[in-house]
């Protein structure tokens, strides 16, 4: 093809992007059509030239992962999923923003056919993306072998000023950077538009400097409206050692004759008489989403994805034959399986924690715990939020990674919210099982991230530690109180507070076999005692809640409790049946879990007509849903001193818990 038909086939392909986007977006009265009608030109020049992928298996393990991390941009993917052959019929680009739809007013990973990771709060994006290529790059390192590149893929981010501005791509670029992560592409759509109007009266950094000061290689001044331009940029990106920002200067709302370059056209639709305008200006002479055949057969990228796949399961099959046991298992990780022996060891060890008897703090239990199972999850990928010595998130197989050092433990540096997003970045690619952690009250930092691995049923598994006010000296600023809690509403978050050495097992255990959804698995300071059990009880574990010790008798009141609060009702079990008060003490450490658990199972442990008291050391908020007639914890800050004197001075002992049953039978 010549030059200029190349120019006039890739117009034709922009100008379906952009017809499509404001099309949506009218129809639904409702969203962002200036940014993928700005952003349409990129599009052509990565989906159109680089993108490595196959609509007809959007899984393929190699295949390069594109993130929209301006996600209110939504219709830009749809419609070059829909345009290159993804399973997303025009119906659903009809049903933008509607119930039930595979085009929501966001991307969502899992619903739509080719999208990689949900997106919308800005930033995350971006950070997921910095985890995806931390992700390829270390399977890359453990499998490809002499003249078998099994791992070799790239992966490219568009994102915006909302983007830019959010303190959590601080947080992953400057770490992407570090790390060089040479195969992690960004194209920063530099349209200087945001909700409120032109950015520059509050975005006027000069962010190539930034990126440049991250050691980034970065690229200026690229016209983000001409695809060979940024094709080219492209290429030299992947041509260099560091991780690259393609700087794409466009106009937001590119074609629209009135509105392009202004905010009226980042969240509101362009209007009947706009988009007949912005149709006649671009010479777009089709009805609404009425797509030219010709621009079909440019977009199709069906055939040439059969043929990139084919390629790569040739060399998968070399690599088989000359690496068996690799290959196996590379396919076993890429699935998300488990290894065969887990199951076993995983039961082992719960058994060898009944046994043992420990006392001691549940973060050092979680370490034994990361030794019992780390050697036979090579999927295992750790780190921590610069408290390695205090989460207790490493064992002796941790390898530290660094720039040019493969390992599988990460030092995140004081980034709570990037290290999150990261991990989600990583659970997404698949081949890992990402684990991070940090104080439970800086879960707060990190909330969002923990809410989108929620919202996106990944296997992110968040270690918090220093759970209450049993952290002590550190006061108020440090100590949870309402951190737990706040977990537990997050809905498909499976929160794990267990009391001692078997319960964290058994908490570990579900976390990994958990792929269906994160898990937050909450750790104590303080030494916890050890609880003795049956086998049977110890099944019941794994329910989220059990009866830990029977009344003798007929149980006159019921005490419920967990994590550093379960020996406390168990001391005061002990106190009221010294007066003739015959109690049951249930260990709840996951009501999450035991919340999901047949109605039966639950009033056989919590009968309906017994009074119940709960304690927590944290806000008492959600305990009254189990028909409670008091709960003891904590609905304030808390205050610097030892932790002892803490739970004293809360009433968190084991004889206020017995005066305030006595209260209520």
């Amino acid at each position: 093809m010549t030059e200029g038909s190349i120019r006039h086939t890739e117009s034709l392909m922009a100008n379906a992007l952009r017809a499509l986007a404001m099309d949506a977006v009218q129809k639904a009265n409702s969203g962002h059509p200036g940014a993928p009608m700005g952003m349409a030109d990129m599009a052509v020049a990565l989906w159109g030239r680089h993108l490595k992928h196959n609509p007809a298996n959007p899984h393929w393990a190699d295949r390069d992962r594109f993130v929209l991390s301006n996600g209110h941009a939504s219709m830009l993917v749809y419609a070059l999923l829909h345009l290159t052959g993804y399973d997303l019929p025009l119906e659903e680009i009809k049903q933008f923003r509607q119930l039930h739809s595979k085009t929501p007013g966001h991307p969502e990973s899992g619903l739509t056919p080719g999208v990689e990771t949900t997106t919308g709060p800005l930033g995350q994006g971006i950070t997921n993306a910095v985890g995806m290529a931390l992700a390829e790059q270390m399977l890359a390192e453990q499998f490809n072998k002499p003249g078998h590149t099994l791992v070799d893929h790239h992966t490219y981010v568009f994102l915006g000023d909302g983007c830019m501005m959010e303190g959590i791509s601080h947080e992953a670029c400057s770490l992407a950077g570090t790390l060089g992560l040479r195969k992690l592409i960004a194209f920063w759509d530099d349209n200087g538009i945001s909700i409120d109007g032109h950015v520059t009266p509050w975005f006027a950094e000069d962010t190539p400097k930034r990126f440049e000061a991250y050691g980034w290689n970065v690229l200026r001044h690229v016209d983000g409206h001409d695809a060979a331009a940024v094709s080219a940029a492209i290429d030299a990106a992947r041509k260099s050692e560091r991780p690259t920002l393609i700087c794409c200067k466009t106009v937001i709302g590119q074609g629209s004759p009135h509105k392009a370059g202004t905010h009226d056209v980042h969240g509101s639709p362009l209007g009947a008489d706009e988009v007949a305008a912005t149709r006649a200006a671009l010479g777009w002479n089709y009805g609404p989403f009425e797509i030219p055949a010709d621009a079909y057969q440019a977009w199709d990228a069906r055939p040439r994805g059969e043929v990139q796949e084919a390629e790569w399961n040739r060399r998968f099959l070399a690599y088989q034959a000359a690496w068996p046991a690799e290959a196996a298992e590379f396919s076993r990780r890429i699935k998300g399986d488990l290894p065969q022996n887990f199951e076993l060891v995983a039961l082992e060890y719960i058994a060898k924690c009944r046994d043992k008897g420990e006392t001691i703090a549940s973060r050092k239990a979680s370490q034994n715990t990361l030794e019992a199972f780390g050697p036979v999850l090579p999927e295992f990928f750790g780190g921590s939020a610069d408290l390695t010595g205090s989460n207790l998130t490493n064992w002796s197989g941790s390898k530290p990674l660094r720039a040019g050092v493969p390992g599988n433990y990460l030092s995140y540096g004081v980034r709570e919210f990037g290290m999150s997003a990261i991990m989600n970045g990583v659970a997404l690619h698949g081949g890992f099982i990402p684990y991070g952690g940090t104080f439970l009250t800086f879960s707060d930092y990190s909330k969002n991230a923990l809410r989108m691995a929620a919202l996106m049923k990944i296997r992110s598994i968040f270690v918090f530690t220093h759970d209450s006010i049993g952290l002590g000296e550190d006061g108020p600023t440090h100590q949870a109180v309402e951190h737990v809690s706040s977990l537990r509403l997050i809905p498909n978050m499976s929160v794990w507070r267990p009391c001692d050495t078997t319960e964290t097992a058994v908490a570990w255990s579900a976390a990994v076999r958990r792929i269906q959804g994160p898990s937050s698995l909450i750790f104590s300071r303080q030494n916890l005692p050890f609880q003795s059990r049956t086998p049977e009880q110890i099944v019941d574990i794994a329910k989220g809640g059990y009866v830990l010790r029977e009344a003798e008798g007929v149980a006159q009141a019921i005490l419920m409790a967990t994590g550093s609060e379960v020996g406390i009702a168990v001391d005061a079990q002990k106190l009221l049946a010294a007066e003739g008060i015959a109690t049951r003490v249930v260990s709840l450490p996951s009501t999450s879990v035991f919340d999901q658990q047949g109605t039966d199972y639950r009033e056989t442990v919590l009968p309906p007509h017994v009074p119940k008291v709960a304690i927590e050391a944290g806000s008492t908020a959600l305990w009254w849903k189990y028909g409670c007639d008091a709960v003891v914890g904590i609905d304030t800050f808390g205050e610097s001193a030892p932790a002892g004197a803490l739970y004293k001075h809360f009433g968190l002992t084991a004889e206020h818990l017995a005066e305030t049953v006595k209260s209520v039978i």
